[in-house]
C-alpha cells in the first residue's frame, strides 16, 4: 500500500481525482505563468469549500475561464460575469467571480513589471522551494511568514482572495513548499 499525505481522503474517502493531484501534481514546482494564474483563480475559489469540490470542477473552470488565460479573463465584463454566476460547473459566488476578473488585470501588470509571474511570485522563497519536514498533518501550518509576505505584497497590488492562508495554500499546489509529510512516498520526490 502507497502512504500518502493524511490531507487525502482527510474529511472523506479520497476520489480518483484526489488521489491523482496528490500523486502527480500537489508540491511540484510550477513555473508556467498560466498554470499560476490557474491555481491562484482556483485558491480563491476554494475559499470555505473543500479542495474535492474544485478539483471536481477543475475541467469546467478551464472551460468558462478560457483555459486561463489572463488575458482573456481581465477582459470579462459584466454581462459575461454574469454568465459565469450562472454557469453550475463552477461555484458561483459574485465575490469570488470578480474577483477573479480583477487578479486577472493585476496579473497582467505583474507580468508587465517583472517579465513574468513566476520571476515575482518565487520571489517570495528565494526562487526556489521550501522543504518542510513535517511528521503529520497536525504539524503543517496554514500560513508562514513567506505567505503572510506573499499576501501583503498580492493586496498591495489589487489582488483579491489573497489572504495569507489562501496564499500559503497556493505556495503548497504549486511547489514552492513542499509539505508532504516525510512519511509520504511523495515527499523526496518533490
Amino acid at each position: 500500500m502507497v502512504n500518502r499525505c493524511a490531507w487525502v481522503g482527510h474529511f472523506s474517502k479520497p476520489t480518483e481525482l484526489d488521489i491523482k493531484y496528490h500523486d502527480e501534481e500537489w508540491g511540484v514546482p510550477v513555473h508556467e505563468d498560466a498554470l499560476l494564474f490557474e491555481f491562484l483563480i482556483l485558491e480563491g475559489a476554494q475559499a470555505g469549500l473543500s479542495w474535492t469540490t474544485i478539483l471536481n470542477k477543475r475541467a469546467n473552470y478551464r472551460m468558462a475561464y478560457k483555459n486561463f488565460d489572463p488575458e482573456k479573463v481581465a477582459k470579462f465584463n459584466d454581462a459575461k460575469q454574469q454568465q459565469l454566476l450562472e454557469n453550475k460547473g463552477i461555484v458561483r459566488n459574485r465575490l469570488k467571480v470578480a474577483a477573479s476578473v480583477t487578479n486577472a488585470r493585476a496579473f497582467l501588470k505583474v507580468q508587465e513589471e517583472f517579465g513574468s509571474f513566476d520571476k515575482y511570485i518565487w520571489q517570495f522563497t528565494g526562487g526556489k522551494p521550501l522543504k518542510n519536514k513535517w511528521k503529520s498533518l497536525k504539524q503543517v501550518p496554514a500560513t508562514t511568514k513567506e505567505s503572510d509576505a506573499m499576501s501583503k505584497d498580492l493586496k498591495k497590488r489589487g489582488f483579491k482572495f489573497a489572504g495569507s492562508t489562501i496564499c500559503y495554500a497556493f505556495m503548497q499546489a504549486t511547489g514552492m513548499v513542499n509539505d508532504h509529510t516525510t512519511d509520504c512516498f511523495r515527499y523526496s520526490k518533490v
